[in-house]
C-alpha cells in the first residue's frame, strides 16, 4: 500500500490568505482592519517619516556645508593676516609706540581752549613785527569736529612782498599748527609806495577737552541717524 508523502507548507495559499485580508477595507475605521494590513500600513508610515526626516536633516546639513565653504576664503584670509601679525609683533608693538609718540608731539602743537587767546596774539604780533598793517582780524565761529577744534581767522594785511612773504614764514614756524587758506594778494590801492594787500584765512587748532570730546561725539552719532 503507498504512503502519502508529506507535503510542505503551501505558500500560495499562505498568500492567497494574505492578500484577502486587504479586500474591503474601511478607510473610515482603520482600528477594525486585520493584522497585516494595520501592519503594513504601519511600516510604510515609519519609513515615509524616516526617509522625509533624512531628506531633511541632509538638506539642512548640505545648506551648512555650503556656508562653511563660503567662509573659507575669508577665514584663510583672516589667517594669513594673524599669522603675519603673530610673527611681527615685536616691531608691531615697537611700531604703535612710535605713532604713539609722534601722536603726543603732534597735541602739543595744539593749543587748549585757555591758550587760544594767546595764540591769537601771536599771529597778530607777527603780522605787526614785520611792519605790516593789520587791516582785518576777526575770528570766526567755531568748527568742532570729533577730537579737536578749528578757529578760522579772516586776515587782512597790507605791506611790502617781501614783509608779506615773511609773515607767512612767521606764521608756518609758529609752535603751534596755524594754516592760511584762501590766500588773495593784490596791489593796495590805498598805497603810494606800490604796497600790497593780502587776504586770506588762517586755520588754527586746539584740542578738546574730555567733556568737549563727549559732546562733539554725541552731536557726530545724532547727525548719522
Amino acid at each position: 500500500m503507498a504512503t502519502a508523502k508529506n507535503k510542505g507548507p503551501d505558500f500560495g495559499a499562505a498568500l492567497r490568505g494574505g492578500l484577502s485580508q486587504f479586500r474591503d477595507l474601511n478607510p473610515n475605521q482603520p482600528g477594525q482592519w486585520p493584522l497585516l494590513p494595520r501592519l503594513t500600513v504601519w511600516a510604510v508610515v515609519a519609513i515615509a517619516v524616516v526617509v522625509v526626516g533624512w531628506f531633511v536633516e541632509l538638506s539642512s546639513q548640505a545648506d551648512d556645508l555650503q556656508s562653511a565653504r563660503d567662509k573659507e576664503p575669508t577665514l584663510k584670509a583672516e589667517y594669513k593676516t594673524k599669522l603675519a601679525q603673530a610673527i611681527n609683533l615685536d616691531a608691531l608693538k615697537k611700531q604703535k609706540e612710535e605713532v604713539q609718540t609722534y601722536v603726543t608731539q603732534l597735541e602739543k602743537q595744539l593749543p587748549g581752549k585757555a591758550e587760544m587767546d594767546a595764540l591769537l596774539t601771536d599771529i597778530n604780533q607777527a603780522g605787526v613785527g614785520r611792519g605790516l598793517v593789520i587791516d582785518q582780524f576777526i575770528p570766526g565761529a567755531t568748527e568742532t569736529k570729533e577730537y579737536y577744534a578749528e578757529l578760522p581767522i579772516a586776515i587782512r594785511v597790507t605791506g611790502r612782498f617781501h614783509d608779506i612773504g615773511a609773515f607767512a614764514a612767521d606764521i608756518a614756524a609758529l609752535s603751534r599748527i596755524v594754516t592760511l587758506h584762501n590766500l588773495s594778494i593784490s596791489p593796495d590801492q590805498k598805497s603810494a609806495g606800490g604796497g600790497l594787500s593780502m587776504e586770506a584765512v588762517a586755520r588754527t587748532y586746539r584740542y578738546l577737552d574730555p567733556a568737549e570730546v563727549v559732546e562733539a561725539r554725541k552731536a557726530g552719532a545724532k547727525d548719522k541717524k
